[in-house]
């Protein structure tokens, strides 16, 4: 299982690039299609009997975990797996191999607040490359609501003419229920199998969670979920990582034919329900656009945030510096006057007066004049005339 490995594995790590078949230089897609090869060829659903697949399955997934994430795939480019600790890896699993064991491992992890990534059923994937799958057709404009078992998968195919793919298309899929689940893009080689192009995991969203696919004619980013779990962690390093987590879809537009879409159910202990709509954007002109703009914004961005960070740090490690100097300038300044008060008062030849020893004379003083009063006043001379009227 990726992130619980053993000194000696550690010491025998192969290069991810080696693992993965790609060069320091492979694109995302590229390493994510050797990824998606590489873990259906030695998937534990296909060699339950090989001890050697089920290992190297561990180590394809292991170097994905690393070569996938950009953060760190630079920390490993820099310094190799001493900047990338196993244990700070998520963990990604394929619930569907472990049978029933899979609601008690997923309900472990969540009590832990581990996050999971889950992966697409290898069977699902195989009987899509064998082009086994049922089908149903998905018209543009008519939403289709169902509700899909956990680890299965709906197809959809849908047609799309030459104005509506110029146009662009949206798929979005969401669920009133929070199901959780994965949208799935299919592309279909010369043998008519389906391999798995683009996947999408559901998010939380207001009262639902949605995931979607833009196919709009230029780079439509989506959010890599680590950002948020970064920040309760580091907020200023989830800040600067934040838009690193925006990744431009692979494909950007579909052409003319048929395209196969799907639905599969990622939930850990129950059937995901949810609604699937395919569009097509020919009147959301002003969307379209404005979600160009906004995405072209990222980009800039990204590249302005880069060089803002090695500014703000700079400036962070200034100010801890003399944040760190006015407090130890203050003690230093209390120190020197309450040493100068110390020292002005051993000027005098009176000796010191006990606090104490005044208030108890005083207060004597105070009693025997309070008795030499209450003496007069019972000793006042009172004449009286005795004589009789």
């Amino acid at each position: 299982m990726p992130g619980q490995r053993s000194k000696s594995e550690k010491t025998n790590r192969r290069d991810p690039y080696e693992v993965l078949g790609v060069s320091v230089t492979s694109t995302d897609q590229q390493i994510k299609t050797a990824y998606r090869k590489l873990a259906l060829k030695y998937h534990p659903d296909k060699n339950a009997n090989d001890p050697k697949a089920a290992d190297m399955f561990n180590e394809i997934t292991y170097s994905y975990n690393i070569l996938s994430d950009p953060d760190k795939r630079n920390q490993y480019d820099s310094a190799g797996f001493e900047a990338v600790e196993a244990e700070t890896q998520d963990l990604e699993l394929d619930l569907s191999s472990l049978g029933a064991m899979s609601t008690m491992v997923a309900a472990f992890f969540s009590k832990l607040g581990v996050p999971i990534k889950t992966l697409v059923s290898a069977t699902v994937l195989e009987e899509a490359i064998n082009g086994t799958v049922p089908t149903l057709p998905l018209a543009l404009g008519k939403p289709v609501s169902r509700k899909v078992e956990k680890q299965c998968a709906h197809f959809y195919s849908v047609r799309i003419t030459e104005k509506e793919a110029q146009a662009g298309i949206v798929c979005q899929v969401q669920s009133a229920e929070k199901s959780k689940f994965k949208l799935l893009y299919f592309e279909r080689d010369e043998n008519g199998g389906l391999n798995l192009a683009l996947q999408e995991d559901s998010a939380k969203k207001g009262k639902v969670t949605t995931a979607g696919m833009y196919f709009l004619g230029f780079p439509v980013y989506k959010l890599d979920q680590q950002s948020s779990i970064m920040a309760k962690k580091d907020p200023d390093t989830a800040f600067f990582r934040k838009l690193e987590g925006f990744q431009p879809c692979e494909i950007t537009e579909l052409k003319p034919g048929v395209h196969t879409f799907a639905v599969y159910g990622d939930n850990f202990f129950k059937s995901a329900s949810y609604t699937i709509e395919m569009l097509s954007t020919a009147s959301f002109a002003k969307e379209k656009e404005n979600l160009r703009a906004v995405e072209a914004n990222i980009s800039t961005k990204r590249t302005e945030i880069s060089k803002f960070e090695t500014e703000y740090r700079q400036v962070l490690a200034q100010f801890t510096d003399m944040t760190s100097r006015y407090k130890q300038e203050m003690k230093t300044i209390d120190e020197l006057l309450k040493q100068r008060n110390e020292i002005q008062a051993t000027y005098t030849s009176a000796p010191q007066i006990n606090s104490s020893s005044s208030s108890s004379n005083k207060k004597r003083v105070i009693l025997q004049d309070d008795k030499k009063a209450k003496k007069k006043w019972y000793n006042l001379h009172v004449k009286v005339d005795k004589r009789k009227p």
